[in-house]
């Protein structure tokens, strides 16, 4: 707090606005992380939402100022002297001040304030008080319209009621003004439980040392600059020290200054609000970390390999992989073998397990039943490990009930975890059309067999019509062979040749077949371990990450 000619430029940082950020703020920091923070802090940050709500909605028009300090400072007597007359009682005997006194200045009467503030004394001041008190002689016939002048009881009365009343009262003034003495400023009372907790309300304190006039000057001041040094140490490094005598006058008048400058800014209870607000917010910093771990997944990351083994991911490509080329012999080998292979299983038909409801058509129609096999122990223990591991990673720097909250979000039903993946699998296409070149190959394995066939038969007839008649005439023949024979030979071997040669690239596509549904597959496991592992990991980290930067908004208010 400063002095009036300190006060009559309005601060470039407008208390309004900053209020106005610092509310939203914390409000948006309880809402986003409250259940993840101290409840006893929360209580009291959303304590003190209320009350800016409600001061707010009261009287704008006037600044409340507390007369504060311990018994025998002198506080009543300057109150009084404040006023023009005796509305606080002023005695010897501990405690004086029992109740709040309130004096106002002005027309309008801050009925609603006084009573939210409980001041069960109310004076307002006349203009024969300000008359009398020096007021508008000081201000030049000006009255500090909009002031509510507040006398508290003792900070250090040996009746808990009164300290808890001005305890009370302090929690929801706008302007304090701690007032002691030479004998008790260095008191650990006023220090310890009051000015050492006001270091977020510097711009709306002022420390009066009264009964200036019991000390020489140079005493005076070294007074004054031991009590700066204190208020120093308790944080409070830009707060006003008036040296003030209620006897003699000594002083009142700078404390008029800053009273009035205070009133016509018309700042004060914001000022004190957005104090109150920062400091609840400084109060739940401690318990958010400085950012937030990143968590993902990608298909050569160990949590989709982990899950895949889990998964028995390696079985069913190894059966993709066996099924490739069982449909690829069928098309390109020679047509006899193919009727062989015929009644040997399908490899993928030959892995057990239950029923394939939501299975992809043509998934559903080449197994008609699921092809995982039962996760081993060894396979749930490793996905037990896995989730342990992105709990662990995702709460790397976060505070205790952060990192709990994301553990126990990362340590779901394993069960639960593997009948997804089990269904993740058993609803991705297994196959993929056959390739063309398989056509083409069976096109001419047929033609060879056709051959071969017709060849067959063209000789068959010859030796059926050899016992008939001499046929040796009528047979082509090449190299002294007949024709036939050498169509035989040559359809047959032509066809195994071409089914041999095809096996290179039969185990190629086989490979290749593979490593597609391997990716396929791979990119399914992510998918489950994105919704049921990072999701909620996910989903923590984000309200962390609101926390802190709706703290941050309220700190740089």
């Amino acid at each position: 707090m400063r002095r009036r000619q300190r006060h009559a430029t309005p601060s470039s940082s407008d208390p309004a606005v900053g209020l106005k950020s610092a509310v939203e703020g914390l409000t948006g920091a309880i809402d986003a992380g409250g259940k993840y923070l101290p409840p006893q802090e929360v209580s009291s940050a959303e304590a003190v939402l209320k009350k800016a709500s409600e001061r707010l909605a009261l009287s704008g028009k006037h600044t409340v100022v507390a007369f504060t300090g311990a018994t025998g400072t002198g506080k009543s007597s300057l109150f009084n002297a404040m006023v023009g007359r005796e509305v606080s009682r002023v005695g010897a005997l501990r405690p004086t001040t029992s109740r709040v006194s309130a004096a106002i200045w002005g027309e309008e009467s801050p009925k609603a304030l006084l009573d939210w503030i409980g001041a069960d004394v109310r004076h307002r001041v006349s203009a024969e008080d300000n008359s009398r008190s020096g007021w508008s002689a000081h201000m030049g016939g000006e009255v500090p319209d909009g002031l509510v002048l507040l006398d508290l009881p003792d900070i250090d009365s040996l009746r808990p009621e009164h300290r808890a009343e001005a305890d009370r009262v302090l929690d929801l003034v706008d302007v304090f003004v701690w007032i002691t003495d030479p004998q008790k400023y260095a008191d650990a009372v006023l220090h310890d439980e009051y000015l050492r907790k006001a270091s977020q309300h510097q711009t709306v304190t002022l420390v009066v040392l009264n009964q200036a006039d019991r000390m020489a000057t140079d005493q005076a001041e070294s007074c004054r600059e031991d009590l700066r040094k204190l208020l120093a140490d308790d944080g409070l490094t830009a707060a006003e020290v008036l040296l003030l005598s209620a006897r003699t006058g000594e002083g009142v008048g700078e404390l008029r200054d800053a009273l009035s400058g205070a009133t016509k800014a018309a700042t004060a209870a914001r000022s004190r609000l957005l104090a109150d607000v920062k400091r609840e917010a400084e109060t739940l910093v401690p318990h958010v970390g400085t950012a937030e771990a990143s968590v993902e997944v990608s298909q050569d990351d160990e949590v989709v390999t982990s899950l895949s083994q889990a998964a028995g991911i390696p079985t069913v490509l190894d059966s993709v992989a066996v099924d490739y080329r069982n449909q690829a012999y069928r098309m390109v080998s020679w047509p006899l073998w193919r009727w062989v292979r015929k009644v040997r299983p399908d490899a993928i038909r030959m892995v057990p397990a239950g029923e394939r409801e939501g299975a992809s058509a043509d998934v559903a129609d080449l197994l008609g039943r699921t092809s995982l096999p039962e996760p081993t122990p060894a396979a749930r223990a490793e996905v037990e490990r896995i989730m342990r591991s992105v709990g662990s990673q995702a709460s790397r720097g976060l505070p205790p009930r952060w990192a709990r909250a994301v553990q126990d979000a990362s340590s779901l039903d394993n069960r639960e975890l593997l009948e997804s993946l089990d269904s993740a699998v058993l609803t991705t296409p297994l196959r993929d059309r056959a390739p063309m070149w398989w056509y083409v190959v069976s096109i001419l394995q047929w033609v060879l067999m056709v051959t071969m066939v017709g060849a067959t038969l063209w000789l068959l007839a010859l030796t059926g019509w050899s016992f008939l008649s001499d046929v040796s005439d009528v047979v082509p023949q090449v190299a002294g062979i007949p024709l036939p024979t050498v169509l035989i030979v040559l359809s047959f071997a032509g066809g195994v040749l071409l089914a041999l040669g095809s096996r290179p690239f039969v185990n190629m596509g086989a490979a290749r077949r593979r490593a597609d549904m391997e990716m396929r597959l791979s990119d399914e496991i992510g998918v489950v371990a994105v919704n049921h592992l990072l999701s909620p990991v996910q989903e923590i980290l984000e309200q962390h990450r609101r926390t802190r930067e709706h703290l941050g908004r309220v700190r740089s208010a």
